[in-house]
């Protein structure tokens, strides 16, 4: 069986980075990482979708309902979850304060609260901005939902999933705008 790594990140956010309405992550670590700390295990991964934390009020109105939506498209399918993306690291960056922080406004999902939060937690640690080139799986895989892909962590090791062609969400050229666009405001 082979075993592959997967990112868990908010299904709205998956949705939003497969729109190509965001290439960026915002990742501080999630409470049962070993280490405690954020740290990138790959510069390849499946974003494997997550609903545990979402929440429509941490989110900017435009992407609020996409909460919901998520949640039902996985209340089709219980016990089981389905993986339709693909995500290499361009550059992971990092924040450690507010005002870079708020400088990303627009350029993701999160409220400006709720950035801020996850900047404060475990403040000696920096913020890490991972920006993504994302990809379409061309033929989604729906698999079972395990006990291990539960809980607060950022990675994860996906069994049962078999290799799928992918399509850039992107063309070259407007990635290569978004991405410039994140690396002027932190760096500004």
């Amino acid at each position: 069986m082979e075993t592959t790594i997967a990112l868990r990140e908010w299904a709205v956010a998956v949705k939003a980075l497969e729109e190509g309405r965001q290439v960026i992550v915002l990742r501080k670590g999630g409470i049962a990482e070993e280490t405690k700390e954020f740290r990138l295990e790959s510069p390849r991964f499946y974003l494997f979708p997550s609903f545990e934390h979402q929440r429509p009020h941490l989110v900017i109105p435009e992407a609020a309902g996409g909460v919901e939506q998520t949640q039902a498209e996985a209340a089709l399918t219980p016990g089981f979850v389905t993986v339709t993306s693909f995500a290499e690291v361009a550059e992971d960056l990092e924040v450690t304060d507010a005002e870079t922080l708020k400088r990303l406004e627009g350029l993701h999902i999160w409220t400006e609260d709720y950035a801020e939060e996850r900047l404060r937690w475990k403040k000696t640690k920096p913020l890490h901005v991972l920006v993504l080139r994302v990809y379409r799986l061309d033929e989604p895989r729906t698999i079972p939902m395990r006990d291990e892909y539960g809980g607060c962590k950022s990675w994860i090791e996906l069994q049962d999933l078999s290799g799928s062609s992918l399509t850039p969400v992107l063309d070259d050229e407007k990635f290569r705008r978004q991405s410039e666009e994140v690396r002027n405001r932190i760096h500004r």
